[in-house]
């Protein structure tokens, strides 16, 4: 079987430090990252994409990209969809996710019971919803004991941190690291890590499929997966799907000229209207130096 892992998708997030041209821009490029999910998962030959939570930034996206959202997935009616809520977006009784049950296209699942789920013959899904933003008891707990045919693929669907870069007690929605081996897991998917991170062989964090900030890890992909049988590990492939490069800098010039070579050698291969560069600047400068620099910029 192979599927699509994705999460965070956060549809809706508000950039606010952004000016409003590129806070506009930022903002549907998010929405695109489905469209070009849906590329890749037929590109791939994958049936299913998995979203382990945080689809929307919160409950209350706003009514055009919550009909966005759903318009998009419904045009991509060759690829099945299992949204999971998050803790930006958890499943609160009579909100967001109850609308979208209602009024989901065929092709869109919305993972709102703890409960075994039949994804494809010989494959079941097990999400962990979150029904609230914060918990401290281990959604995915209930893995262990949940019953499946034998020899079926169980794949796991879940929402938060694990203790190999949690802070320690205290820390809401944590999961067991080792949870895909407790469970019999032939997969773990989650969410919350906006950096793409392998847990172990069976675990991984996808990250978001359109990076949203500076200093991330790896962002900007959606993991391939292939389960061959339920015993061995996956094969989980990076596949490239954002539009945005992130990029900070500190520069110091002593000079005018100085900034054109910077600018020059800034991000090289990136367009630069798929650029999002935050440069912090200090030196020496004379008045006039300064207002050239400006210029420049």
């Amino acid at each position: 079987m192979k599927f699509l892992h994705t999460s965070d998708w956060q549809l809706g997030k508000p950039f606010g430090r952004a000016p409003d041209e590129a806070r506009a821009a930022l903002l549907e490029a998010r929405l695109d990252a489905i469209d070009a999910l849906a590329a890749a998962a037929r590109r791939e030959g994958a049936g299913w994409v998995l979203v382990a939570g945080d689809v929307f930034d919160s409950a209350e996206p706003g009514d055009r990209v919550y009909r966005q959202a759903l318009t998009r997935m419904k045009v991509a009616d060759d690829v099945r969809w299992a949204l999971l809520p998050g803790n930006h977006d958890p499943a609160r009784a009579d909100g967001l996710w109850s609308r979208l049950a209602g009024e989901a296209p065929a092709n869109v699942i919305a993972c709102l019971e703890p409960e075994a789920m039949q994804l494809d013959e010989g494959a079941w899904l097990l999400p962990a919803p979150l029904q609230y933003k914060r918990t401290f008891e281990d959604p995915t707990a209930w893995f262990d004991t949940v019953a499946t045919p034998a020899g079926a693929l169980r794949i796991g669907l879940a929402h938060g941190p694990v203790t190999d870069f949690s802070s320690g007690g205290g820390v809401a929605n944590l999961l067991a690291p080792d949870r895909a081996k407790r469970a019999g897991l032939t997969y773990l998917a989650l969410g919350d890590w906006h950096g793409r991170r392998a847990i172990d062989a069976f675990t991984h964090y996808s990250g978001t499929p359109e990076p949203d900030d500076f200093g991330r890890e790896v962002t900007g992909v959606a993991l391939l997966v292939e389960a061959r049988n339920a015993a061995s590990a996956p094969t989980v492939s990076d596949l490239p799907i954002g539009r945005y490069t992130w990029l900070a800098e500190d520069w110091m010039l002593n000079q005018v000229e100085d900034v054109d070579d910077r600018l020059a050698s800034l991000a090289a291969g990136i367009e630069r209207r798929h650029l999002v560069a935050r440069l912090k600047i200090a030196g020496l400068l004379t008045l006039a130096g300064r207002v050239a620099v400006r210029d420049r910029l």
